[in-house]
């Protein structure tokens, strides 16, 4: 399936915003440093790629737990929250491999007690490419280079998404909330339903999925103030606009050369896999590099099962990345509440 990126859709508005920040004071570097003996607790990290996808999952956490508690650590927000009883700590990698590998770096220099890390296992939840929008994707295996290396997830994780699938699949959404694109928050992202796709979401385990990188090694910057998909916090926590300002009138000036934008279009990806994202296999292989057990769980936010008939991303995407978001952290979760 050819998918355009995410970034195609909003070349006017990262201009926008760069020229907007490009006044911003320097931004002060800081080095990680791990955190206080406290967080040496295990925790679970759970990574998202955008504020639409780390809000849903952070939107059912435990409420008698409060807010999740904010940390800033070398100028990377975590949150710790608690599902079921156990510890989390939450980080958005930011869009494309460059970010994500940035960020998992980032997290286990950050959670580590001594020389061990805290970060007893990982897993992803984000959307994706794939079969039909809504179906959450569990592959066991993820390439980043077309299947020329291929990094298996953690056997015992992939047997605990079998057993769950079938109990998670009532709980999967099939209309499409309009979810909170300009991170407003005047009111639910589930107060305002659209249409229902075309067939009940599932739960799919298994198979191969692809990551690939239309951003060629370089890093997209999060964008302060840039709504659920290119802002750079959940959307209940967009605060730190003077902070990351400078780093995206910087960061961005790459993407806004037109040459990069005509490989970015024509980017496809490779037949035969179940899901197509731009972070999974670079924290799978990132992971693995560290003996710590990973998990993917990518919903499908442009597919099959449209009523609408839209065309294909990113027109599906933005109509439906509440809905893919949603079922991608109900699955998350679920896993979570099984014990992992």
């Amino acid at each position: 399936m050819v998918r355009v990126r995410r970034v195609l859709a909003s070349v006017t508005s990262l201009a926008l915003l760069a020229s907007a920040v490009a006044a911003g004071a320097a931004d002060a570097k800081t080095k990680s440093k791990p955190l206080p003996a406290p967080y040496c607790a295990p925790r679970l990290l759970v990574l998202s790629a955008m504020p639409v996808e780390l809000s849903a999952v952070m939107a059912r956490l435990d409420p008698q737990y409060g807010k999740p508690a904010t940390t800033t650590v070398g100028g990377h927000d975590y949150y710790l929250g608690r599902f079921r009883g156990g510890s989390l700590v939450l980080t958005l990698t930011g869009i494309g491999p460059a970010n994500a590998r940035h960020a998992i770096d980032a997290a286990f220099d950050a959670f580590r007690c001594g020389k061990q890390s805290a970060i007893r296992e990982v897993v992803f939840s984000g959307v994706a490419g794939g079969d039909d929008i809504g179906d959450v994707i569990v592959p066991a295996r993820w390439t980043a280079d077309a299947g020329k290396h291929v990094t298996s997830v953690d056997a015992r994780m992939l047997a605990a998404a079998r057993r769950i699938a079938a109990s998670v699949k009532p709980r999967l959404l099939t209309k499409a909330p309009a979810g909170d694109p300009a991170c407003g928050c005047a009111t639910s992202p589930d107060a305002v339903t659209t249409v229902a796709v075309t067939h009940t979401p599932v739960v799919e385990v298994g198979g191969t999925g692809e990551t690939t990188d239309p951003f060629t090694g370089r890093a997209l910057p999060c964008a302060p103030g840039g709504g659920d998909v290119f802002g750079c916090a959940p959307c209940a926590a967009q605060t730190n606009a003077q902070r990351d300002g400078p780093a995206f009138a910087t960061g961005v000036v790459p993407f806004l050369d037109p040459a990069f934008f005509t490989g970015y279009n024509s980017a496809a990806a490779s037949p035969g896999y179940v899901a197509e994202d731009e972070e999974t296999a670079v924290v799978a292989a990132e992971a693995a590099k560290r003996h710590v057990p990973f998990l993917g769980f990518r919903a499908v936010s442009d597919g099959g099962g449209d009523p609408l008939g839209l065309p294909g991303f990113p027109v599906q995407f933005f109509y439906y990345r509440q809905l893919a978001a949603d079922n991608a952290a109900i699955a998350t979760l679920a896993f979570v509440n099984a014990g992992g």
